[in-house]
């Protein structure tokens, strides 16, 4: 049962004046509305029946609070009850009680896990700070992903039938009381196969033997636990991949995979992919996907959320992996300019040799040739490509002729993707001046990316599965742009802090000094210079406002 929260402050809630004004949650609790967590999962709780439950307003913020300092579940509850600031942050009394740690893991998985709830939230944060002023309301967008290690190791497959032939042992004797004796318990040792096919086949064989005797011997209905690892063990052996090491190694946390950060360096685990703004460095959308994830498969699905946010988008910038005519496309419907620099795997087209006339369709060699013709063409695979052919009479006295056609042919036929003029023109935009300067904003993704992992704990799985690394990244983003919207606040407040100085002499003549706008350092130092040049004139009211501080001065040894 969601109870209503109660706001009733207690007397020792004074001891929040403790906490620092430009303190990272105290902006946020000040600035930022939590609230709408309470309606956004009023459904999943029974209205009149049960237990009162703790706000899902207060178990977001506890997991914000994790991500935002890397902890535990237990850490993360023994500083909400001892830091004045998680408190104030938190919206609770110093004497409240707070949640048992074993209670953040059952959120996770009844309210959160498998749904677009934090989505939803990062979006609604975003979108009343764009209401009030503090982020920008247009503003370009990078997307790029980053790798996280599963949290356990990788095995071969051998090892991993072996594993699950255990485990399949253990459970039968479980449920059963005993193993049939007709099951052969002895697992081949595969570390003696000196040649690594056959001792897979080795191993796959025996399993699917024992599969097959489990099925035959033991009752499954009465034995669900074991009926379910039997389709498990099918399922996994039953896919081409797992023999060629490029499916299940880990049957603790089945859905990692083996993906490549560059040709010679893999990782076993996940990748996120995420959209965020150039201008505030705010993340918008994320997706998370196996460590076999291809680099923008999800972008729709991550647009269609960034545009939820309201934001307008004027450019995108991406790196190779993302010039795919799909994404090309996306960006042109969204009327925005697509810096994104031109892949060689779609794009080869010898440059240096060969460039293209868009108006009249024609491409030109070195050499001065040009084509006259040509031909489009659909292969069996269902690929689409265009043959170009060059004046015959010219290739034919060309002195490039044994470089650029080989065998009996004697006019050059140049194939070219179906979408290779288009890309030519991106290839040259991508030469200017104008365009690597811009292309420098994305550089700021990899901040971020360095950011999450050295500070918030995603360099690492935490838990196991796609849905639980999926609310690992989501949170992470969450409480990174918490942690941004923060430092924009206190930047702000410190830009803009009004200082109003009255100075007087000794002949009563007042001097005003104008409103200004200085920062903190600036105006100290104006401040001393001041008093130091000009020892004959007294301060005799001098305040300055910051949030509720306020400081007078009065010159040593006067009354006023």
């Amino acid at each position: 049962m969601l109870k209503e929260k109660d706001n009733q402050l207690s007397i020792y809630s004074i001891l929040y004046d403790k906490i620092p004004e430009n303190h990272t949650l105290k902006l946020l609790r000040d600035e930022v509305d939590f609230s709408f967590i309470n309606k956004m999962l009023e459904k999943t709780y029974c209205k009149e029946y049960g237990r009162p439950a703790k706000e899902p307003e207060l178990m977001v913020k506890i997991l914000v609070l994790q991500k935002l300092y890397d902890l535990s579940d237990e850490k993360v509850i023994e500083n909400c009850s001892l830091n004045l600031a998680y408190m104030y942050f938190l919206g609770i009394n110093p004497e409240d009680d707070l949640p048992h740690p074993s209670l953040l893991t059952k959120f996770r998985k009844s309210r959160l896990e498998g749904n677009l709830t934090i989505d939803e939230i990062i979006i609604e944060i975003i979108n009343q700070c764009i209401e009030k002023g503090i982020l920008q309301k247009v503003s370009g967008i990078t997307i790029d992903s980053t790798h996280t290690e599963a949290n356990t190791k990788k095995y071969r497959p051998e090892r991993v039938m072996k594993q699950l032939a255990k485990k399949i042992f253990k459970t039968v004797k479980e449920e059963n009381g005993e193993i049939p004796s007709e099951i052969n318990q002895e697992i081949p040792d595969y570390k003696e196969i000196e040649n690594h096919d056959e001792a897979r086949k080795t191993m796959k064989s025996y399993l699917e033997e024992t599969v097959s005797k489990v099925e035959e011997l033991v009752e499954l209905e009465k034995a669900p636990e074991t009926k379910a690892l039997v389709n498990n063990a099918k399922e996994i052996l039953a896919d081409p991949k797992f023999i060629e090491q490029r499916g299940v190694r880990s049957i603790v946390d089945q859905e990692a995979r083996i993906g490549y950060k560059s040709k010679n360096d893999p990782f076993f685990g996940y990748k996120t992919e995420f959209m965020m703004t150039t201008e505030d460095r705010i993340i918008t959308a994320v997706h998370t996907g196996n460590g076999a994830y291809v680099d923008g498969t999800k972008f729709d699905e991550l647009l269609e959320l960034t545009k939820k946010t309201r934001i307008k988008i004027p450019e995108v910038y991406g790196d190779k992996a993302y010039f795919k005519k799909p994404i090309l496309d996306k960006i042109s419907e969204l009327k925005a300019k697509a810096y994104i620099p031109v892949s060689e795997a779609a794009y080869r087209i010898d440059e240096e040799r060969f460039s293209y006339n868009k108006d009249s369709d024609e491409w030109f060699c070195s050499q001065g040739n040009k084509t006259i013709k040509k031909k489009h063409y659909i292969r069996k695979c269902g690929k689409e490509t265009y043959n170009y052919y060059f004046d015959r009479e010219q290739c034919r006295n060309c002195p490039m002729r044994e470089v650029c056609i080989t065998g009996k042919t004697v006019g050059k036929v140049l194939g070219i993707g179906i979408n290779t003029p288009e890309f030519y023109e991106y290839s040259q935009q991508q030469k200017s001046e104008g365009f690597k300067e811009k292309y420098k904003k994305r550089a700021c993704q990899e901040g971020k990316n360095g950011e999450m992992k050295n500070f918030h704990g995603l360099d690492r799985a935490k838990w196991y599965g796609l849905k639980s690394m999926g609310l690992q990244a989501k949170l992470t983003a969450l409480a990174v742009n918490l942690k941004r919207i923060a430092a924009i606040l206190s930047s702000k407040k410190a830009n803009y802090i009004q200082t109003f100085v009255i100075f007087t002499n000794f002949y009563g003549k007042e001097y005003h000094l104008q409103k200004i706008h200085l920062n903190s350092i600036v105006k100290n130092t104006i401040y001393r210079k001041f008093l130091t040049l000009h020892s004959k004139f007294y301060i005799k009211k001098m305040a300055f406002f910051s949030g509720h501080e306020r400081f007078s001065w009065t010159k040593k040894g006067s009354n006023q």
